[in-house]
């Protein structure tokens, strides 16, 4: 089992009952997913980047990445519909818990002048949204073989019905927020 699965459910789950005043387990927040996203828009022109993206995003995530199509044709970035210009991959289980460990011990450590994640990254619903400059930061992906560096998005979506709640439950997680 994960590590940060079990200590959600020894250690997180009694700190919330006590915080939030639920009794019933299941009422309290817990994290549903995370979908983690390359935008390539210069992928268009050079299909290594995109390849080379979706190797790295499914090293990084230890799941195969899906790769995403435009919607509309912008004639602006020279964009027609259906061109690809991203991959993603969804976790859940396991993989979400095993994920997220390695991204507050072993990623955000290694983040340039890390000072904490941006507390105001909420949604107004619970769901938490941060963004990585390079997929370079992930022990799993080796330095020396990146051409392209590339940034990711990674949003964590959880039961919470509020921020204060998810920023409640994603605290006693362990993800560092930066003090105001």
């Amino acid at each position: 089992m994960a590590r940060l699965l079990t200590k959600y459910r020894e250690e997180i789950i009694p700190r919330l009952r006590e915080a939030l005043g639920r009794d019933n387990v299941h009422a309290l927040p817990k994290l549903e997913k995370i979908v983690v996203n390359m935008g390539l828009g210069k992928s268009i022109q050079e299909r290594k980047r995109l390849d080379e993206a979706t190797a790295h995003l499914a090293t990084i995530t230890g799941q195969k990445a899906q790769i995403t199509k435009s919607r509309k044709a912008v004639s602006a970035f020279r964009l027609r519909e259906g061109m690809e210009i991203g991959c993603r991959v969804t976790l859940r289980g396991q993989r979400m818990y095993e994920f997220l460990d390695r991204l507050i011990t072993l990623a955000l450590p290694r983040v340039r002048d890390f000072r904490g994640l941006n507390p105001d990254g909420f949604d107004g619903r619970g769901n938490y949204s941060m963004g990585l400059n390079e997929q370079v930061v992930f022990p799993e992906v080796n330095p020396d073989k990146v051409t392209f560096v590339q940034g990711m998005n990674i949003t964590m979506v959880t039961s919470a019905r509020t921020n204060d709640e998810g920023r409640l439950l994603l605290r006693e997680m362990g993800l560092p927020f930066r003090k105001d």
